[in-house]
């Protein structure tokens, strides 16, 4: 990626937008430096449109400022903010042409057309959409059409883009190539981008940084293999990790940056991104983490298979322990694994596990007390 400026581009300071009573933001406040590319992310209704709505223009905050280069735009009008929106639809004229969809924007700004035409083929160019100046969007396949709105929003050269999901409407496949376009471009042009996804492979590949919602709140920023090797609470683990979560009721500290935990009738010492008296913890264990035959040091759990379901490169199987809580494990294919139905014991291996805040409650992922299970 671009080398970053340390002062930040983009400034949001308490940014709040309620709907009557309803709340779509809270005072969220966050920070993008020039070159960076932050991907905001977090589930539907988390608030990740609506910040980027607020930054466009296209609403107004009910408080809190919007600072681009340290001057607050909250309340100024879409076109005199000078921002490049790449939308999810493309949201391409199709009466136009692709060139002249690109140069519109150039046009509005009064560029002269000899001008507008060099700056149209060198965008096109940066898109690889050389020799598609004459086509309408229609013509185009949906990656091509992306790229084409990627180009009008360049053409001006915008000091921050917005993009809201720009794949999401395209297949696995296409979706890979233009990952890969938005990467060589952010690292040619060090465009400054605010990137929304609800996709976390897209977070992981694309971002300097990663900003995670969570109805309205903003609840983890940092570099994308930090959060998902050391989520900061069980909300991010699972959301953004993807990881199992298991409350723990018992954590004393042991060194700097780790844990104790009890488990059966002995200890064992884990990452830990919060413990404390009082504190409610569970323990984010990778899917990759669980086993199907015993290791020395590993803890062991009763379960049951729930499900089966074959990856391609690896199989995912959803065990049952404790009668209500569920642990997903990941396994590579070839490995003989066990049928729906079946009682086994499973073993955990806690390298790369992490004790975290429990910020889901046991309703939502079900409560295993480890220390009171007969562990080996």
């Amino acid at each position: 990626m671009m080398k970053q400026n340390s002062e930040p581009l983009l400034e949001l300071r308490a940014l709040t937008k309620e709907y009557g009573r309803g709340v779509a933001l809270a005072g969220v406040n966050l920070s993008v430096r020039s070159g960076e590319l932050v991907a905001l992310v977090g589930p539907s209704g988390s608030g990740k449109s609506t910040v980027l709505s607020l930054i466009a223009g296209f609403q107004v905050p009910t408080s809190g400022q919007i600072l681009l280069r340290g001057q607050d735009i909250s309340r100024l009008a879409p076109g005199q903010r000078e921002l490049g929106v790449v939308f999810q639809n493309y949201a391409l004229f199709p009466h136009m042409t692709i060139a002249e969809n690109v140069g519109y924007p150039l046009k509005l700004r009064g560029w002269d057309p000899a001008r507008r035409r060099e700056r149209v083929a060198e965008v096109l160019d940066l898109v690889r959409l050389n020799g598609h100046e004459a086509k309408r969007p229609r013509q185009l396949s949906g990656g091509q059409q992306q790229r084409a709105a990627l180009a009008r929003v360049l053409s001006f050269e915008p000091p921050l883009l917005l993009m809201d999901e720009p794949l999401s409407a395209l297949d696995r496949e296409i979706r890979g190539e233009m990952k890969a376009e938005i990467r060589r471009i952010h690292r040619e042009l060090g465009t400054t981008i605010l990137y929304v996804t609800h996709d976390r492979d897209e977070a992981l590949a694309l971002s300097d940084r990663v900003a995670i919602l969570r109805g309205g709140h903003l609840v983890a920023v940092g570099p994308p293999t930090e959060l998902f090797r050391a989520p900061t609470s069980a909300f991010v683990g699972r959301f953004f990790s993807g990881h199992n979560i298991l409350p723990i009721a018992n954590a004393t500290a042991a060194d700097s940056g780790h844990a104790r935990i009890q488990i059966g009738g002995g200890e064992v010492v884990v990452r830990a991104t919060a413990f404390g008296s009082g504190t409610r913890t569970c323990l984010a264990l990778p899917p990759h983490n669980v086993r199907l035959q015993p290791e020395p040091g590993m803890p062991n759990l009763p379960a049951r298979v729930v499900d089966v379901a074959y990856l391609g490169h690896e199989t995912e199987v959803i065990f049952l322990i404790n009668s209500e809580t569920h642990i997903v494990g990941r396994f590579p294919y070839g490995i003989k694994i066990p049928d729906p139905g079946e009682a086994i014991d499973l073993y955990l291996s806690l390298e790369g596990a992490v004790l975290v805040v429990d910020d889901v409650g046991a309703e939502d992922v079900g409560r295993v007390e480890l220390q009171q299970l007969e562990l080996a």
